[in-house]
């Protein structure tokens, strides 16, 4: 199945509404459940910066179901595990797909996940305009934050993600994402 559209996802989606799916360079890509510990963990980075983000009403904190339609030639619908749009850029939701990139996003790795397909997400959306892309990998217990055109940040358990071109003051101490463990 290549040269897909939109059309035919949006036909998928409706025929197989238990299916995550994705549309990459005119194929779909089914996306199959992560293991528990890369969604606990997506949640509980959409938790803290949603409790910072909505009640100063500074943008939309969305999960991973979230399709992003990208400006490419094939019209590609991907979905980061979390994404935030600033307030100022998407003022109204919508139930379609967003026409636009997120200013920020999360992947975290699954059990099934390649590292190297995840960097090449994040770097698509960098190159669409995606201002902060975040590889979480919860085995490593790091984070690789990326920039358009600058080196990496690798930040591990003692550190703080801080996007202060985006969110100042908002801080996530590292240690505080992991999944916790019960003794």
């Amino acid at each position: 199945m290549s040269n897909l559209t939109v059309k035919d996802l949006e036909k998928l989606q409706a025929e197989h509404p238990d299916y995550r799916m994705e549309l990459v360079s005119g194929e779909i890509i089914f996306m199959s459940p992560s293991g528990l510990e890369s969604e606990e963990v997506g949640i509980e980075i959409a938790a803290q910066l949603r409790n910072w983000v909505r009640p100063r009403k500074l943008g939309r904190v969305l999960g991973s179901s979230a399709g992003f339609r990208l400006p490419n030639k094939d019209e590609d619908i991907r979905a980061p595990d979390v994404s935030l749009i600033l307030a100022e850029r998407l003022p109204r939701t919508t139930e379609d797909y967003a026409e636009l990139v997120p200013d920020l996003m999360f992947e975290v790795k699954s059990k099934t996940d390649k590292v190297s397909k995840l960097r090449q997400k994040i770097q698509q959306f960098l190159e669409f305009g995606t201002k902060v892309g975040v590889l979480v990998d919860p085995r490593t217990r790091t984070l690789e934050v990326y920039r358009l055109n600058v080196d990496k940040i690798i930040l591990r358990d003692g550190d703080v993600l801080e996007v202060p071109e985006l969110l100042p003051g908002w801080e996530l101490p590292i240690e505080e994402i992991w999944a916790p463990e019960f003794n």
